[in-house]
Formats: structure tokens, sequence, C-alpha cells
């Protein structure tokens, strides 16, 4: 008998992540696998932004310039950079962070997110973005492209500009990253599962599974 089956309600997933974070794609790419292993959950999957940059200009600013900024050394940076381009291979991503000419503010990425969510595209969209950020090096700050991707992903691109040229969700942007931190997460991703149990960094699967089964007979045993 799979120990699984005795959840009785869709099993509640936070995804606390960051669009210019490359372990936040490596950490959503492994979660969203592990779930798709156990679709007899019926989870409700929520994407909450964590800003990792949460001063960032919302012009951004030059590559060169944060990665100084940010690792001190342009060869401690290129460093790490290797290591995650290694581990990303694993999760079929192909990181190219010599493409990436400009880090950008993603709070309009994550407004992007959240705009896809309401019409049930949030994962496909969050992926595309991390796409085009880290293969691509495309700025994922820039509304013709954040339009370009809505496009891709079956958004209506004319629907898409018009809310990101409003103020529509920045507040909301905002109210989660500080959510996040007043629940003591200083990083991401960090995953929620079952609203009681919490895991951060890119975990590797089977851990992540391991996860999904001590919430789920938590929530039956509720």
């Amino acid at each position: 008998m799979n120990m699984l089956a005795f959840s009785r309600a869709p099993l509640s997933v936070e995804i606390i992540y960051d669009l210019v974070c490359p372990w936040c794609f490596i950490g959503t790419r492994r979660l969203v696998r592990a779930l798709r292993r156990r679709p007899e959950l019926g989870m409700n999957i929520q994407w909450r932004p964590f800003l990792l940059n949460p001063d960032m200009p919302r012009a951004g600013m030059s590559r060169a310039d944060y990665v100084v900024r940010k690792f001190g050394a342009e060869d401690r940076a290129r460093r790490l950079f290797t290591s995650i381009t290694d581990i990303g291979r694993g999760e079929g991503i192909l990181f190219r962070f010599d493409r990436i000419r400009r880090t950008p503010s993603s709070v309009d990425a994550h407004r992007l997110v959240r705009f896809a969510a309401a019409l049930g595209r949030a994962e496909v969209v969050a992926d595309a973005l991390f796409t085009a950020y880290f293969t691509d090096g495309l700025d994922i700050g820039s509304l013709d492209v954040l339009v370009s991707v809505g496009r891709q992903c079956g958004l209506e691109p004319v629907a898409v500009r018009n809310h990101l040229l409003t103020d529509d969700a920045i507040e909301q942007v905002h109210g989660d990253n500080l959510r996040s931190h007043r629940l003591g997460i200083n990083g991401a991703p960090c995953f929620i599962v079952g609203r009681r149990h919490a895991i951060a960094g890119a975990q590797e699967p089977e851990v992540l599974e391991c996860l999904l089964n001590v919430a789920a007979l938590d929530m039956a045993d509720g």
C-alpha cells in the first residue's frame, strides 16, 4: 500500500524563490520532478517571491558591477559559477553565466509569474524565465523580454504588457518577501510543505520526496 494514499486533501506546497537565483532554478526543477512522481496528492502549489536583491534599482545594474559587489572578486564568482554549471547539467539546465550582461530587478518577473498563476501557468512561466536569464542571458527586468516570455508560454501578450505597465501586484511581491523574512526564512530556495514542514536549499530529489511523505502522512493523521 502506498503510504501517501492516506492523504485526504490537496497538499499545500509553497515555493519560495527568486528568479535571479541559480540555486532556485536547480531546486525548483528538482522539486517539480518530485511532485510529478506524486500526482495522487493533488498539490496546491504557490510561488512566493523572495527578493535576494530588494534594493536593486528597477532598471537593474551591470553584471560586472554586481559580481564585484556580491562576491568581491571575479575569480571567486567564476569558481562558484563553474560548480553551479556542473550541478545544473545533471538537471538538464545549461547555465551560461558568460551571456549575462545585466543583473535585473526581479520584481516584474515575479509579477509575471503571479499573473500566470491565475491562468494555471506559473510553473511553465517560472521555468521559462529562469531559462531566459541563465541560459539565454536575457534581461528579465525588461518589459519586452517579459512580454516575449509570456507569449512563448501561451499568455496573451497585450494582456501581459498592460499588466506590467501598471503597478498591479508590486505590493504583493514585496509583501510575500516580507512574509518570508517574518517566518525566519533568510535565503532561497525554501519549500514549505503542508504549512508545517520546511526545507531550505537545492535539495536532492530523494530528500524532497521524503519531505512530501512526512507532510502527507502528517496531513492524513490530522
